[in-house]
Order: structure tokens, then sequence, then C-alpha cells
């Protein structure tokens, strides 16, 4: 009996070494993992300007996080950034903290770096056992430029005559390659590019005030560089005040039973007049999504000048309506909307051909809401022509159309009360008025001779 009681104990003792050691064995293992921490570096380019703050994501599922290091290195000159231990749980447990997020504001004129090539390093270690319990290391550089100087900007055009609703041209010179230059006017960014003259550094940005934009408009170029450092600067100009038509537009009862069966909107139920309400629905949000549409076109343009001469109106037409006419619209008596009518409205006989007022590329063909069918082209750097309302297309997307060629027909689609050709000139998704580009002698003034004179300068310094 005592020896059966003795063997008992034995086994049992023998069972819990035996649990011991496979207990041991699975924290050894455990505490022996080598699975190195991971690091995420969250910086927007490859730069690092004047104060900049980056982000840097540590996480190791297994021990946990022990250390991380950050530092810079510039002309063999090492500036610590971020030495941080994290806490643990004890010896056996590991870390605490399995996964952090860190802020470092970094400015190099503050801590003695200078501007160009450097190198970010960053060291992270877990508590794994390994490594004579210093534990799993992840090691990570990069290169980074800094540079903490905005571009300088020379303009090269002096000057710079605008009517309200009207566009102008500025060209200048950048000191380096930037992400992003050309000309606020208010809040209204019209983008420069690079591509007409051989100097990549030399921008031409077209730009306009819109109708409602007085004298009083805040004008400036800005440039912006890959580092984010960002320079500005005035120039000459003068802006002159224009008053714009007002009209009345008297919507009948057979205005609207002809035109809103074209559009697909509905109106409440309990709704008095549904042909009334269906047109304001049609006059007001489906004409700013058309225009959202439209300026979602014109978002990419060529960095080519398609265009030559003044553009063209549509032959032997008559003008019926203006550029930036004030409209209220009357129905059985009362004013029910006003809208401001963005382009001419040029009538000739039902259904006339409709020529490219200029050499450019087309951008849209087909139907767009209260245009109904309508050609954009697009005649580089930013400057557009829009022809709707027409009966027939004859143009296809990506197509590059010649001066006078044929490109549709008039018509009476979308919200036209008759056959006629709404023709819009738009400087990026600005529309300015059509009739300076119908000028020869102000495309010379404002446009063309400054294009002459910059690249007459840049033939006399070569």
């Amino acid at each position: 009996m005592k020896n059966k009681k003795k063997n008992i104990a034995l086994r049992l003792i023998a069972l819990g070494c035996c649990c011991g050691v496979l207990a041991a064995g699975w924290l050894l293992l455990q505490r022996l993992e080598g699975e190195k921490p991971a690091i995420m570096l969250e910086l927007s380019s490859g730069y690092l300007n004047l104060s900049q703050t980056i982000s840097v994501t540590v996480s190791d599922a297994n021990s946990g996080l022990r250390r991380i290091w950050i530092g810079i290195v510039k002309d063999k000159k090492e500036v610590v950034l971020l030495d941080k231990n994290f806490p643990a749980t004890d010896f056996f447990g590991g870390g605490k903290i399995h996964k952090a997020t860190l802020k470092i504001k970094i400015e190099p004129k503050e801590i003695g770096i200078t501007d160009g090539k450097a190198i970010l390093r960053m060291v992270v270690r877990d508590f794994s056992w390994r490594k004579w319990w210093r534990g799993n290391r992840t090691y990570i550089e990069k290169d980074v430029t800094i540079d903490t100087k905005p571009p300088q900007i020379d303009l090269l055009t002096r000057v710079h005559n605008l009517s309200q609703g009207g566009a102008g041209l500025v060209i200048f010179r950048i000191s380096e390659p930037c992400i992003a230059q050309g000309v606020y006017v208010g809040e209204n960014f019209f983008p420069g590019q690079a591509g007409y003259f051989e100097d990549p550094n030399i921008i031409m940005a077209f730009f306009a005030l819109n109708y409602k934009q007085g004298p009083d408009t805040e004008v400036f170029v800005k440039a912006t560089d890959y580092a984010g450092n960002g320079g500005r600067t005035g120039f000459p100009h003068y802006f002159k005040h224009k008053a714009f038509k007002k009209d009345v537009i008297k919507i009948s009862d057979r205005f609207l039973n002809l035109k809103m069966p074209e559009f697909d909107v509905e109106t409440p139920l309990d709704s008095k007049t549904p042909m009334a309400d269906k047109f304001l629905k049609v006059n007001r949000d489906i004409r700013k999504a058309n225009y959202r549409q439209l300026t979602r076109l014109l978002v990419k343009t060529d960095n080519i000048i398609y265009w030559d001469g003044p553009f063209g109106r549509l032959p032997q037409s008559a003008r019926r309506a203006g550029f930036a006419d004030h409209r209220k619209y009357k129905y059985k008596g009362p004013v029910i909307d006003e809208q401001v009518h963005l382009g001419i409205d040029l009538a000739s006989l039902a259904h006339s051909p409709v020529p490219a007022s200029n050499n450019g590329k087309v951008v849209f063909a087909g139907s767009m809401g209260i245009y109904g069918k309508t050609v954009v082209l697009d005649h580089g750097f930013g400057l557009f022509s829009m022809y709707a309302h027409l009966s027939a297309v004859n143009v296809s997307e990506g197509q590059i159309v010649a001066n006078g060629k044929i490109i549709g027909r008039t018509g009476s689609t979308g919200m036209a009360g008759g056959d006629h050709l709404h023709f819009a000139m738009l400087v990026h998704d600005t529309f300015v008025n059509p009739v300076e580009w119908w000028d020869a002698a102000w495309i010379k003034n404002n446009i063309t001779a400054k294009i002459e004179a910059v690249s007459d300068l840049r033939r006399k310094r070569e």
C-alpha cells in the first residue's frame, strides 16, 4: 500500500516536472520569438521643409515594443530626433505597448541642419530575449531632401488690364520646379503650365475675373515647391468694372410642356404647378450639376496653344442674349427664379452648320443637361470654347479640329426655347466674355504681344 502511494506521488512529481518543463519551454519559445517589429513612416514627399511634422507608427504584436530611435544625418553630422523607451510588464511578460503612433516635429534650422540631401534613420526594438536580451531590431533609412527656402518668382509680363468677366495672361519664371504654380484671383486659382518656352521654369497662366469680381479683387502669383514651401508675389494690374444687362424671361405653359419631358426630375405629389416645379429643379439643381460636370472635364488641358488668331463666331448670325445677362424668370406674374447667362446666344437659320471657332481638341461631345447636345474644345493652356443646344454633333472626343471645321448644327436641345447656338468661352473653370476673343486687337494687346515679348527677351539673352 505504501509503495503504491509512493509510486503515485512520484508520478505526480514527474508530471509536475514535465508540465513545468513544457511551460518553461513554451515561455522560452515565446520570449525568444524572432519576428521583427514593424515601422510605418508617413511622409507626404521625400522633402522636409522649414517646419514639418512626420508621423511614425511602430508595432510588435508578440513581445511588445521596447525602444524607438530616430535621427537625421546630414554632412556626416547626426542629430537625434527621438529616443524613447517603452514600459515593460515584468521580466517574463514583455512590453506593455504593442503599437504606438508618434509625431515628430522637424525644424532643420533649429537643430543646425542645412538644406540638401540627408538621411532619415529609424531603429525600433522589441522585448524578445533574442540577441542576448536586446530583442529583435528593425532598422530603416530613407533619403530625404531638406528644402527650407520658398521658390522665387520673376514676373516677365508687366501690364495686366482686365474687364469684369474678362481674361488675362501672366508669364513668370520660377527658381525651381514646383508642384503647383499659378494665379489667385480672389479665392479662384488658375494653374499655370510650362511647355510653351524651352525653359521649363517659364510658366504661362491664363486667368480671369468672373462676372461677380470687381476692381477690388485681390490677385497674386503663387508657386509651391515639392517641399511645400510657398512663394508669392503681386503683379501690376488694372481691373475695370463692367455693368451687365438685366433681362426678364416669361415662362409659359407651352414652353414647360415642350421642354420639361426632356428632363428626368420628380416633383412633390402635392405640387399645384408640377411643370413649374420641374423647371425650378432643372434651372437650379441640374444647372449646378452640369457646371460641376463641365469643370471636371476642364481639369486637364494640353500645354499647347492650338488656337491661332481671333476666334470666329457663328456665320450670318444675330445676337439674342449676351454674356452675364442677369435673368429673372417669371411664371404667371411672379418672379420664380434668377440665373446668370454665361455665354452668348447666336441665332441663324434653323440647323445651321456650326464651325469650330478656332483650332482645338474635342474634350466633350455629347449631351449635358440644360445645355443639350454640346461640344467643348480645348485650345490649350486652360482656354476652352463651348457650343451648346446643338441638334447634331459631328465630332468625337480626342479629335483635333481645325478652325472652321463643322462640329455640329444649331438646335434647341436642353433648355433652349428656340433654334440657336449658345457659345461660351472658359478659362479653366471660369466663364469669360467671348467678345474679347473675337477681337483681333484685344488678343494682340493682351495675349500674343506678351508671348512674343518674352520670346524676344529669351532670344536676346541667348
